[in-house]
């Protein structure tokens, strides 16, 4: 089956290449042309453990491919994912300018009948849209929509999508449906699960599960801060929260707030979505607001540990928003680092991927070449991100190089117990 991913980001290239992987013909569209000529080099633009594998070995098979031309890949595809970037606006509406395009492009070249997929994280309504724009631009060609949203974790996305949880299907014919069934049946055979639902259902579908999600980090934050006041261990909490089977242990990680892609943007967008229908989320604008806290609430933290930091140097472990990738999109390490230089710190800083992307937003930072490059003649530790590297660190190497054993684990990586039995003034979350 031949498939056009227009769309070269994250979701468009892991998925591309996955579908690869599955059997099918994919040609991956991007107006970037020097993005598509890395590509076709075998370049990978982002930091995604086992993606350059998955796509070298689907080039090589000749069932990857990559191009700027738009017009010959819808011409020659039978199905049509838009895989575009949806940036949230000012109010948190999604921008769906890109989306508009796609659907503008299609219905100029397409040459018969089309199923028109959304990937995209787009509001209730954008599958209607779309339809209307491609009726509107061609009505001498048949066509579908479906959205087919992805829950795919920076991170572990190539596991993820060989190994879903669900894969939810949202159309509203026969004829859509079984061209979706047909392109997951490698998956089908696994036993994956299969939402078949309407359109707008499925749309819908993404923005409950990552609300949902950032409402329990929200709370289990919230639950840490309480555990501070009351002397309380928030791991033992939530160690027993989430045996009870109803609530279960995933997310229950507490920390300096949830950052990312997905959960800031999808959270403001579903609260957006609300007050366009004329009512308010009311759990989603409190754990919207809640995250805001969470992450001011670290610098509190810091300074409580480390005393005035204006004039003192932190060294800060970690710069994106969660291990296993160079994303530094409302990264709460980020907020850390800028609210210490705001309060007058030098920061020194490490990450294993995250650095160059991390250089454009704070260009004049100290870039260290590991955890304790970052520590020397730094006056406390922060740990940020929560990178496999930094949980099993030489503690005595890193006591010589800081001038004050003095960590914030923003993290919980580290046994509070065993920090101070090695000397150090260790500072967690939600552990007094």
């Amino acid at each position: 089956m031949n498939i056009c991913m227009v769309g070269t980001g994250y979701v468009g290239l892991v998925t591309g290449a996955a579908l690869a992987d599955l059997g099918m013909d994919v040609i991956c569209v991007d107006k970037d042309e020097a993005k598509i000529r890395a590509l076709s080099s075998g370049v990978i633009p982002i930091y995604e453990p086992g993606l350059e594998e998955l796509v070298a070995r689907n080039e090589r098979k000749g069932r990857l491919r990559f191009t700027t031309d738009l017009k010959a890949a819808i011409e020659n595809a039978l199905v049509i994912f838009i895989a575009v970037g949806t940036p949230g606006r000012p109010g948190g509406a999604p921008d769906l300018t890109f989306v508009r395009q796609v659907a503008e492009a299609i219905a100029e070249h397409m040459n018969g009948y089309k199923l028109v997929v959304t990937k995209s994280t787009v509001p209730t309504g954008t599958g209607k849209m779309i339809s209307d724009i491609i009726r509107a631009g061609n009505g001498r060609f048949e066509f579908s929509i479906a959205s087919n949203p992805e829950f795919l974790r920076e991170g572990s996305a190539v596991n993820d999508f060989l190994h879903p949880d669900r894969i939810v299907i949202g159309a509203s014919d026969a004829r859509a449906i079984e061209i979706m069934k047909e392109i997951y049946k490698p998956l089908f055979l696994r036993e994956t699960p299969f939402v078949i639902t309407d359109v707008a259902s499925a749309e819908l579908i993404k923005y409950a599960s990552n609300g949902f999600l950032a409402v329990k980090i929200s709370f289990i934050n919230e639950i840490a801060e309480l555990c501070e006041l009351m002397g309380a261990n928030v791991q033992d909490v939530a160690t027993g929260m989430g045996l009870d089977r109803r609530i279960g242990p995933r997310f229950l990680l507490p920390g300096p707030g949830f950052g990312g892609s997905c959960f800031p943007k999808d959270t403001s967008a579903a609260a957006d979505i609300a007050r366009n229908f004329g009512t308010t989320f009311e759990l989603i604008e409190a754990t919207i607001r809640v995250n805001a806290r969470t992450k001011a609430r670290m610098l509190e933290k810091i300074e409580a540990a480390a005393g005035p930091i204006a004039g003192k140097t932190a060294a800060v472990l970690g710069l994106s928003f969660k291990p296993e990738t160079d994303d530094i999109r409302e990264s709460p390490a980020l907020a850390v680092v800028e609210g210490l230089l705001r309060a007058g710190a030098r920061v020194r800083a490490f990450d294993p991927a995250a650095m160059d992307n991390t250089r454009a937003v704070f260009p004049d930072l100290h870039y260290a070449a590991d955890a304790y490059d970052c520590a020397g003649g730094a006056d406390f530790v922060v740990l940020a991100t929560e990178w496999n590297e930094f949980r099993a660190l030489d503690l005595a190497r890193l006591a010589r190089a800081v001038r004050s054993q003095t960590m914030i684990d923003l993290r919980n990586v580290y046994d509070p117990g065993e920090l101070r039995a090695a000397g150090w003034n260790y500072t967690g979350v939600g552990r007094s």
